[in-house]
């Protein structure tokens, strides 16, 4: 089967327009690979080796689904976008707080702004601070970032007004126990709790306009600006979630210590090893994962799911059980997860690859382990002096994240321990 039948123009989005029409070639290629993979299979049994065309073959149609698959994200970022002509929409009276916030971000005029944040008695806005941007603005830029940055859609997400959210969480529940009807009571242990601290970091984006830009009535300078910063925000945030060493940044789930599964203790993370470095075992390399998932809680395991990067997704693709059936299938329908033994697949191109020690697949339940921090509103600076003749928008929001729950979170580890 030749794999240009199937190439789908990534670079010229020309050869799909739609999600069926990317769906359906996503399909065609998964066919196409495991046809090509069957064949390998039948080919290294007869021969004892592997045909190098074969390989490369199947490496060209591995490179095919994944920009298909990034295909099909990016349209469904996309449609999750606002317009960006407002049509008939700017005839609708705005409210007061939007119409003075246009008025700042087009002409720079502050004082509509100042007058209704001092109404609202909020503080440490004004010229040096920048002003709070409308609800609508700070409602989209949230949802927006839920798309594009693939741990934030898995974990759990707090709004909190202040600098830092301080969570007890119970390590251990109270003790009880069995008496007679006439035995003495003894005194039970109490609860352990501990206290954990989430710290809000400052996040910031500078897009820059021109003059001509911020005059044009027809372009919607609200969605101009979410745009401009969500995928600056999302990209540092996905990052941080999964590696942030904690300084001036949230702190990723992979930057804190892991233990092997067996010795585990709170304040650390499980891990499983592959018992080979760099790579899965030759034989039953699907017995680690096997591992893994019974290494989680049946409480967490109901809402679990793996995430690893694109790369990883490859080298697992192969796997199958010994009934020669595929570990991992496809998406059911377009906007929907991989699935891998059962269970969802998150792709986060911020997980390492497959190397010597590297912790390159993560299983878990997120929304139960990974707590993200919004400290609300999104502010905006307007800077019509430092860039002329362009006008900056110094856009700042404060995020935290941590590890919250450490029982619900276990890592591959490729690794000979």
């Amino acid at each position: 089967m030749e794999t240009k039948d199937l190439k789908m123009s990534a670079e010229s989005g020309s050869a799909h327009d739609t999600m069926p029409d990317a769906f359906d070639a996503f399909m065609n290629a998964f066919e196409a690979y495991r046809e090509e993979n069957d064949r390998r299979l039948r080919e290294l049994e007869k021969n004892h080796g592997e045909d190098p065309v074969l390989i490369e073959k199947m490496e060209r149609i591995d490179r095919e689904m994944d920009a298909q698959k990034q295909r099909m994200d990016q349209m469904l970022i996309a449609g999750s976008r606002p317009v960006i002509g407002r049509g008939n929409d700017h005839l609708a009276a705005p409210s007061e707080h939007r119409a003075a916030f246009d008025a700042y971000v087009r002409k720079g005029q502050e004082a509509p702004l100042q007058a209704i944040e001092a109404k609202a008695l909020s503080y440490g806005s004004g010229p040096d601070g920048g002003y709070l941007v409308p609800d609508e603005l700070d409602t989209d830029i949230g949802r927006r970032l839920s798309a594009l940055s693939p741990i934030r859609s898995i974990a759990s997400v707090r709004q909190v007004s202040g600098a830092v959210l301080k969570k007890p969480f119970a390590i251990s529940g109270m003790s009880a126990g069995w008496v007679g009807e006439t035995v003495a009571r003894p005194q039970t242990d109490t609860a352990e709790l501990a206290e954990l601290s989430f710290a809000t970091m400052e996040i910031y984006a500078m897009p820059a306009a021109t003059a001509s830009l911020l005059d044009d009535s027809a372009i919607d300078v609200e969605a101009w600006i979410a745009g401009e910063v969500e995928t600056a925000f999302a990209e540092q945030e996905g990052t941080a979630f999964v590696t942030g060493d904690g300084i001036n940044k949230p702190t990723g789930f992979l930057t804190y210590q892991s233990v092997a599964d067996e010795n585990w203790a709170w304040g650390k993370i499980g891990r499983i090893a592959t018992g080979v470095s760099g790579a899965f075992s030759a034989s039953n390399p699907s017995d680690t994962l096997i591992s893994t998932i019974y290494a989680l809680r049946a409480g967490y395991r109901q809402n679990a799911r793996f995430v690893m990067n694109r790369k990883t997704q490859a080298a697992i693709r192969k796997f199958k059980d010994a009934n020669g059936n595929y570990l991992w299938q496809p998406p059911s329908a377009p906007g929907e997860p991989a699935m891998l033994m059962g269970f969802p697949v998150t792709e986060a191109e911020d997980m390492p690859d497959i190397a010597a020690s590297a912790h390159a697949i993560a299983f878990g339940d997120f929304r139960r382990g990974y707590l993200v921090v919004d400290r609300t509103g999104v502010r905006v600076l307007r800077d019509p002096y430092s860039a002329k003749p362009y006008v900056l928008f110094y856009t700042t929001k404060r995020v935290g994240g941590g590890v919250q729950d450490f029982e619900a979170i276990k890592l591959v580890r490729f690794a000979v321990s």
